[in-house]
């Protein structure tokens, strides 16, 4: 169990996807993103979405993160930021998004 105060530290916001192409020479598939969060900026990530998305599919969607994780190295790319999503029982992930337009960078809790 965490406490209110642990979860109140994590920071979820809004964001659309601006850019997203294939990330070639990996062990397990993965999509590059570009995510606008509006004042928090352009931040990027690397995702296991390859079984349910083509890159193309993902531009203009909006997404939800986690967005105060340090970076992290994926061979000579730095993912800035944690893409939410829901595992499926083949290990296939959709990713949590909003019904209706909201502002990039908006505060999930």
């Amino acid at each position: 169990m965490i406490s209110w105060d642990d979860f109140t530290k994590i920071d979820i916001r809004t964001g659309t996807v601006i850019a997203a192409e294939e990330f070639a020479g990996l062990k397990n598939p993965a999509i590059k993103l570009e995510i606008d969060f509006g004042v928090l900026g352009i931040l990027k990530s690397s995702a296991q979405l390859t079984k349910l998305y083509q890159p193309a599919d993902l531009v203009g969607k909006q997404i939800a993160a986690v967005v105060n994780f340090p970076p992290k190295q994926i061979k000579n790319f730095f993912s800035e930021c944690l893409v939410l999503g829901v595992y499926g029982e083949d290990g296939a992930v959709t990713l949590l998004s909003v019904d209706k337009p909201v502002e990039n960078g908006a505060k999930i809790g």
